[in-house]
């Protein structure tokens, strides 16, 4: 199937899963779930949701058996971008296009809107069903490590603690690491478990995610200083104005690019053993290198 029509197919299909997951808008207190819906389906790409199921079809699974596992993964991104946003935190007004939610709906709302989202997923999540070498319990362990004070709260904590210093390239690493690659790493490791991944096809697989993890960060860093807001659906040049610690600040643009193009093709070496199974994979590496031209 051609990339763009899988894209296209996913995204709905994860999106009609996310409506039916997510409490209405109706549903008392309106405003929270208002608040939730607001950012949660403010259009999105679904990447990660996306490299969910296609890491599920990698490993021989169907893309039913990984869904609820999809929507957990974008709930807890989505909270991200919430609390990211807040004025104590990266303090942005644009998100996907349109204002942040603590600017529609005030600090207070936001917080606790983010903050439901990431408690829902773990709800979301307990629909899948254990497979013979994975049960809940170490699913569910999964995510939880992934958003937890070791993985994505680290990576938000060492960026917040590192904007305005000099820091070197291993420090640079770890807060990518954590604050982007986990989650996306956890994402694909997350279909794999729902398909039952031999350990051969999760270490595969999880070596994928790492890379890609990395690479997605480096060009999110390029474009940050090469794009338009509104192309990026966010504020361009604020990583800059924020003195953030990022690839171009580090090594400068054109090693940034270079490292880019590396980790793409580390991602790719990974998946050498998966063969034909992890062509949606592939190309969704591409796709995401694309980006930066």
């Amino acid at each position: 199937m051609e990339l763009k029509r899988y894209l296209v197919l996913r995204q709905k299909e994860v999106d009609r899963a996310l409506d039916r997951f997510l409490p209405k808008e109706s549903t008392p207190p309106a405003t929270i779930h208002k608040a939730m819906r607001y950012s949660l389906f403010a259009g999105g790409k679904r990447l990660r949701p996306i490299l969910c199921l296609a890491a599920t079809e990698a490993c021989g699974g169907k893309i039913s058996a990984a869904l609820p596992l999809a929507c957990a993964v974008e709930c807890i991104h989505t909270y991200s971008l919430v609390h990211d946003d807040l004025p104590s935190m990266d303090n942005d007004d644009l998100r996907r296009g349109r204002a942040t939610s603590h600017k529609v709906f005030g600090d207070g709302i936001a917080i606790l809107a983010g903050d439901a989202l990431l408690t829902i997923a773990f709800e979301i999540a307990a629909h899948v069903k254990s497979t013979k070498r994975y049960d809940l319990r170490e699913i569910l362990r999964e995510i939880a490590v992934a958003a937890g004070s070791r993985k994505l709260i680290a990576g938000q904590v060492a960026d917040l603690e590192a904007e305005g210093r000099r820091i070197n390239r291993t420090q640079l690493r770890f807060i990518h690491e954590n604050k982007t690659a986990a989650l996306l790493t956890a994402s694909v490791r997350l279909g794999a478990m729902a398909a039952n991944a031999s350990i051969k096809q999760l270490a595969a697989i999880t070596a994928f995610g790492r890379a890609l993890g990395l690479a997605f960060q480096v060009i999110d860093d390029i474009l940050d200083v090469t794009q338009t807001s509104e192309k990026l659906g966010k504020s361009a040049g604020k990583d800059v104005a924020a003195k953030k610690a990022t690839y171009p600040a580090v090594i400068g643009l054109e090693k940034s690019r270079i490292e880019a193009r590396r980790l793409t093709s580390e991602a790719h070496g990974a998946l050498k053993s998966l063969g034909e199974n992890a062509t949606v994979l592939r190309a969704l590496a591409d796709y995401l290198l694309q980006r930066e031209y």
